[in-house]
């Protein structure tokens, strides 16, 4: 597979409270071009999960590999893009999208080349000269997701990027994340705990138990895209992950060592 996720195991240093377990034994394989949700309650470790995939985070055991190559730091190949946009509230939109480029030493003329297609990708070509200041949430996660797109990675990993976001503006950026993934079949990892959020975008749904996070199970979303939320089909596997986390984990212990 793609990406293989071995017996990963992350423990912290926990003040007052020893060692404490956020990730145990998860296991998962995902294939080039998937679109794969990471779905579970708050503190499950899929943050975790996300950090130890970019590189940002390393598994106290078991491992991570990417086309065979164990993952050991960061890469160009994989961009994270979180809930918080990151942009430079000084540079215009087109600035913003070419920063990432300028940091690889991309030629002046490229670089703008490759803003203004990703630029007008997201709809935001009549924005371009705008500062952050003057864009809405949802504009500015679309000015951090063209500038992630910008540099070209294989995977894109998305931490609950939609979250800040008010309903109406959150099913926009569902719509437009999941068209860019159609057109670019860029491999990605998506962290949500949103069930229908999930059911709208993923391939696959991977749903993690509480603390500590394992992987409790996978479940397939056959549904042709562009998929309509109020459908028959979409409503039975949206309550199929309810049923999931109807299935009580919380009554395990806090894992201590």
């Amino acid at each position: 597979m793609y990406i293989s996720i071995v017996e990963a195991y992350r423990e912290y240093s926990v003040e007052d409270r020893g060692r404490m377990a956020a990730l145990e034994r998860v296991n998962l394989e995902i294939g080039k071009g998937e679109f794969i949700c990471l779905l579970g309650p708050s503190g499950c470790g899929k943050t975790t999960l996300l950090n130890l995939i970019a590189g940002f985070d390393r598994p106290t055991s078991g491992f991570v590999r990417i086309n065979g190559e164990t993952v050991t730091g960061p890469s160009e190949n994989r961009i994270t893009i979180f809930q918080n946009y990151g942009l430079l509230p000084w540079r215009t939109v087109l600035r913003n999208v070419e920063l990432e480029l300028e940091a690889r030493k991309t030629d002046k003329k490229e670089r703008r080349r490759i803003a203004e297609e990703y630029t007008e990708l997201v709809g935001l070509s009549a924005y371009k000269n705008h500062y952050p200041s003057q864009l809405s949430g949802g504009m500015q996660q679309r000015v951090a997701l063209a500038r992630a797109l910008a540099v070209d990675p294989e995977i894109l990993l998305m931490d609950e990027p939609f979250g800040a976001l008010d309903a109406m503006t959150r099913m926009s950026m569902q719509d437009e994340i999941e068209r860019i993934w159609r057109e670019k079949k860029k491999t990605i990892i998506f962290v949500t705990h949103d069930i229908e959020e999930a059911v709208f975008l993923a391939d696959r749904i991977v749903i993690m138990t509480s603390f500590p996070g394992k992987v409790k199970s996978v479940i397939d979303v056959p549904l042709a895209r562009k998929r309509d939320r109020t459908g028959a089909d979409f409503l039975k596997i949206r309550d199929r992950v309810f049923a999931e986390f109807e299935l009580k984990t919380d009554d395990e212990p806090e894992y201590y060592l």
